[in-house]
């Protein structure tokens, strides 16, 4: 969640760390600060934002070529500038930074109060460097030898980057359960929580596994693991461009996302598949694909809009498999002690590829026998090595926090994986399988039609903005879209917003409709579409205000409906990924006419690598 930034090289190293800082924004943080070697540590750190940070060190003396910078997402104590990172050792000669959660923490710190030791933050991170600093003093040994021996005492997750006053070019650094990433120049090394921060300098980089410590100099890259073992470095070449991160023209990353995702589906698409000739290539499934179509079932494990995604992936894999399929919060699922057994299917599905919850799951039931498929967008994240196979997504990265283009690219790669085992499996009659390859070979087109008929969408903000609830329903394939609608409100604009299966209203949410209350309606033409047009008309007898998601030329949604949205007619398997957009637009346009930061909502955090 938090944001790391380091560099020691020969260049000004502040200018790359405050950059880097502003590149890491759209992970979420409350507080900000850099630490620089410059004749001896000099730390600066501030609550607010990263520019709030810089106007209080104009005038400072900033030169210096070694430097590691953060942006904090308060856990333990609150957003200030005393608990903002970095920290320093009681001695002053330590400063670190650190995302995740030192779960001991309290008994460590006790442990230190009682030798003398005395804290000027409410932080866990304070309470580790003072840890690590009391061991290297006790024990005379390298701060290197320090963390390795600390680390083993700590129970929790963490990445942790250190500078060392009487090193002034050397940074430590070590993780577990958190994303770093080590870029690889000349002379020069960076790091980060991922790529952003290093694109415009390097493209060759390292991604440092869990347990393993990197003693990081301008020309020197050393990996261990915490058994002091050597270990190669893999460098792996960046497909990432620095245009991808940029806003490209666009008020908002958000609305840049929105608009790329003909063109991120796309990409998701080609090479995969092929309509003409009726094949999906997809390797990693191919590997494993006896498995899952003998699986007695599949579990798809994952948070938020991720979740919302293996939801509308349990109707399609059910519906083209016949198999049976779960779908679970992985935060539930990481603790509930789940029933899993050997040759059990669990689909891990994350933008980030670090989601902790997920990757604590996923961890539990590999350790049982269940074989690992990730569907993940960040390549080298956590989740697609500790998978077994599986496909990225290939959105290309997503900045804004409210998940858009990576939603739909998920469900892209999850129905062409659904595809592909149905078909192998014989549940996909050859007619009907020709037909949904070739439908999901025109959704990039589709889309673009969708994006380009949605003008509408902004007066329907000014015209909802002031509302203080909303209810988002739908049925069969697109009830996940109404969660989804309902989330992507409650995030961009803070409405309050639920979804509902629009068969469930009577049981209970009807009570709330009243004529203050738009009900928004996903009302694709499918086999379910008479029902919901039943819904529509309850809704219309209690005067609930009725806005729908419809298909081109549904005149009779449209005559119930006080305003609509429209998308082209698609297959209903194929539908969520079109009536999706319009509720990304609707959320965004009402979050920016009341002022919000759409890109960086309150409280919220990109990827959440803490519990």
């Amino acid at each position: 969640m938090c944001g790391i930034v380091g560099y020691t090289g020969p260049r000004e190293a502040y200018p790359i760390i405050i950059k880097g800082l502003k590149r890491l924004e759209y992970r979420g943080y409350d507080s900000t600060g850099v630490a620089l070697q410059n004749g001896g540590l000099k730390v600066y750190k501030k609550k607010g934002k990263v520019a709030e940070l810089e106007d209080s060190i104009v005038g400072k003396d900033l030169h210096s070529n070694v430097g590691i910078g953060h942006t904090r997402w308060a856990t333990h104590g609150e957003p200030s500038d005393r608990n903002a990172h970095p920290h320093q050792s009681s001695s002053g000669r330590l400063a670190m930074i650190h995302n995740g959660i030192i779960e001991n923490y309290n008994q460590l710190k006790k442990e230190l109060i009682n030798k003398g030791y005395t804290f000027s933050s409410d932080t866990d991170t304070e309470v580790l460097l003072n840890f690590i600093e009391e061991i290297k003093k006790n024990n005379n040994c390298s701060l290197e030898e320090a963390v390795r021996v600390a680390l083993k005492r700590v129970t929790g997750a963490y990445v942790i980057l250190l500078l060392d006053s009487e090193d002034p070019e050397t940074i430590i650094a070590a993780r577990k359960g958190s994303p770093l990433v080590i870029g690889v120049g000349k002379g020069e090394h960076f790091l980060g929580s991922d790529a952003s921060p290093m694109l415009e300098y390097t493209k060759e980089v390292v991604y440092v596994n869990d347990y393993e410590l990197a003693i990081v100099k301008p020309d020197e890259l050393i990996l261990k693991n915490l058994g002091n073992e050597k270990i190669t470095p893999y460098v792996q070449k960046l497909d990432i461009e620095l245009a991808a991160i940029e806003k490209g023209g666009y008020e908002h990353f958000m609305l840049k996302e929105i608009f790329e995702q003909p063109q991120t589906i796309y990409d998701c698409l080609r090479g995969r598949l092929d309509a003409t000739e009726g094949t999906i290539t997809m390797s990693g499934i191919q590997q494993y694909a006896e498995q899952i179509m003998n699986a007695n079932r599949i579990v798809m494990v994952a948070c938020g809009t991720s979740w919302h995604a293996g939801l509308i992936a349990e109707y399609i894999f059910e519906e083209l498999c016949r198999i049976n399929v779960e779908v679970e919060y992985a935060s539930e699922f990481r603790y509930r002690n789940p029933v899993i057994n050997k040759g059990d299917v669990i689909i891990a599905i994350s933008q980030s590829g670090e989601t902790a919850d997920t990757l604590v799951a996923i961890e539990n039931a590999k350790a049982k026998g269940a074989i690992i498929l990730g569907v993940v967008n960040v390549v080298g994240s956590s989740i697609a090595r500790m998978s077994h196979a599986g496909a990225y997504t290939h959105a290309g990265p997503e900045i804004g926090v409210a998940s858009t283009k990576a939603f739909t690219a998920q469900l892209a790669v999850l129905t062409m994986i659904a595809l592909k085992i149905g078909y192998i499996k014989g549940t996909i009659p050859h007619k009907r399988y020709m037909h949904l390859l070739k439908e999901l070979q025109e959704v990039p087109e589709k889309v673009a039609w969708t994006l380009k008929h949605s003008d509408n969408i902004r007066a329907l903000a000014e015209k909802y903005k002031d509302a203080r609830d909303f209810l988002y329903l739908g049925r069969g394939y697109n009830f996940p879209v109404a969660l989804e609608g309902a989330l992507k409100l409650k995030e961009i604009s803070y409405i309050h917003a639920e979804g509902y299966p629009a068969a469930e209203m009577k049981h209970g949410p009807i009570a709330l409709v009243d004529e203050n209350l738009p009900v928004v309606f996903v009302a694709t033409k499918d086999s379910y579409h008479e029902k919901v047009i039943s819904n529509m008309q309850e809704i219309k007898a209690r005067k609930g205000k009725v806005i729908s998601v419809i298909t081109e030329g549904d005149d009779a949604s449209t005559a119930l409906s006080e305003d609509v949205m429209i998308v082209p007619e698609a297959d209903e398997i194929l539908a969520p990924m079109l009536s999706a957009i319009p509720l990304q637009l609707l959320a965004y346009y009402i979050g920016v006419v009341k002022g919000c930061d759409v890109d960086k909502p309150r409280n919220l955090a990109k990827s959440v690598t803490v519990e």
